[in-house]
């Protein structure tokens, strides 16, 4: 089980990111911008945090780059995920440290792997 923050601001896959989660158990916080992102991640310290690029305020890039830079959470796992699946997308999410990078529509699935992988404390 891990404590993740969510930030999606379409209300439909924040449900689905829910009741994803909720299969697990996972324990969650949602937001939907990328300045509340940031705060909650910076407070809450959780066990990973899901991005969507576009939201309102800072966008997942930004928001995963000021994680990088805070020493507090730059080792804050960040799952991308996003219905801009072009390469050069995935690239910038890598080059910003994300952890993962999954497109929408996902697979439930692959994003509860995804979720065990990068929280695993084994390596």
């Amino acid at each position: 089980m891990a404590n993740i923050v969510i930030a999606e601001d379409a209300p439909h896959m924040l449900r689905l990111l829910e009741m994803t989660l909720r299969k697990k158990n996972h324990q969650w916080t949602s937001v939907r911008s990328g300045d509340a992102a940031l705060e909650t991640i910076r407070t809450t310290k959780p066990d990973a945090a899901i991005l969507d690029i576009m939201m309102p305020g800072m966008d997942g890039f930004a928001v995963l780059q000021e994680l990088k830079k805070n020493p507090e959470t730059a080792n804050t796992p960040v799952i991308i995920l996003t219905a801009l699946g072009h390469t050069i997308t995935q690239q910038q999410a890598t080059e910003c440290g994300a952890s993962a990078f999954l497109t929408k529509p996902f697979s439930p699935t692959e994003l509860l792997a995804t979720i065990d992988r990068i929280t695993s404390k084994t390596p």
